[in-house]
């Protein structure tokens, strides 16, 4: 087994300051490893970064079609969202078709990141509602599916046609069984994967528009739902919003909790999963971006590419005080 290596530094002054450590994997369409740092064999649980995978069966079922989902619908199924109006109004929107309500949602509340969001929450006395959650396009994604499933009304459940759905789509799509389970922050089970089978699956993501069945043609469209709707996928200040807006919509990315972070290109037919052993998003950040600049599909001195590589460590001042860099191993 390879120990995880070098991805991301902290400087500070002429001193580093910080060293984080972690696993990635560049596979191609057939899920044959092009570049790989650390273990790729390392098993972790994707986190939000699987989000398209989750809502895979919303296509392969005919959900999607059947009830007419537009991009950003697809967008926002994909989506770890801020909690923004531009999130939340579409998601109730989205509820009010499936004549559904917030309490059917199994995610539980979360205050919005988005700021204007929480303060208007703040001065209306109101509390967070479960369409705050920022899995709330997922689990509407999930309502759909349920709904044309005929399931029961407790979709996280383990055993429930949607999550073994989900499953199965999983274990096709990265090439493994899943050996287990966590569950994760809005209560779905998140099945575990290594960092290979989870590159693999974004391997397969990315050549999908080359293919003409049913699950290639619905990973397809959300592919493409991400990388038009780059806003919906996350929001304003966040890493996946700025970076896939500096892209062009050629690339689609996705964070995932504990500094998982995945990249699906569909020009060059490449996937690639990170994980941060340290689970600092900081890192996870800085080490996509360093890859995903060194396969020539962004741009080392875009401003929204300086936020988050070679980035500047600034104090309450605004003084610059260091920099957060990639580490030599993810020199391309």
């Amino acid at each position: 087994m390879n120990k995880p290596v070098p991805m991301a530094e902290i400087w500070r002054g002429s001193l580093l300051e910080s060293l984080h450590l972690g696993h990635a994997v560049i596979c191609d369409a057939s899920g044959q490893i092009v570049r790989s740092w650390g273990d790729p064999e390392a098993v972790i649980y994707p986190r939000s970064s699987a989000k398209m995978i989750q809502a895979l069966p919303l296509m392969t079922s005919g959900a999607a079609a059947k009830y007419g989902l537009t991009s950003e619908q697809l967008a926002l199924s994909c989506a770890s969202h801020n909690g923004a109006h531009i999130h939340t109004d579409r998601v109730n929107a989205w509820l009010g078709q499936l004549g559904l309500a917030d309490s059917d949602f199994r995610c539980g509340p979360q205050e919005p990141a988005d700021i204007p969001a929480r303060n208007e929450l703040i001065k209306t006395d109101q509390s967070p509602c479960q369409v705050h959650n920022n899995c709330s396009g997922k689990h509407a994604g999930f309502l759909t599916l349920n709904q044309h499933l005929g399931g029961g009304a407790d979709y996280v459940e383990i055993d429930h046609p949607v999550q073994q759905a989900c499953l199965s789509a999983f274990e096709e799509v990265t090439g493994l069984e899943s050996p287990g389970y966590g569950i994760d922050g809005c209560s779905a089970p998140n099945f575990a994967t290594t960092v290979h089978g989870l590159a693999r699956a974004m391997g397969w993501f990315a050549s999908a528009h080359t293919r003409s069945d049913r699950a290639s043609e619905g990973a397809a469209q959300l592919v493409a739902a991400m990388a038009k709707h780059p806003e919906l996928v996350a929001g304003e200040t966040r890493a996946c919003t700025n970076l896939m807006r500096a892209m062009g919509g050629r690339v689609a990315i996705k964070t995932g909790a504990e500094a998982v972070f995945v990249a699906i290109l569909p020009e060059q037919q490449l996937g690639v999963a990170l994980k941060i052993t340290d689970g600092a998003t900081r890192a996870s950040e800085c080490a996509i971006a360093a890859i995903l600049v060194g396969l020539g599909v962004l741009e080392a001195d875009h401003p929204e590419t300086r936020k988050y590589l070679n980035a500047p460590l600034l104090n309450r001042r605004n003084i610059d005080c260091g920099a957060i860099r990639p580490a030599a191993a993810l020199a391309f």
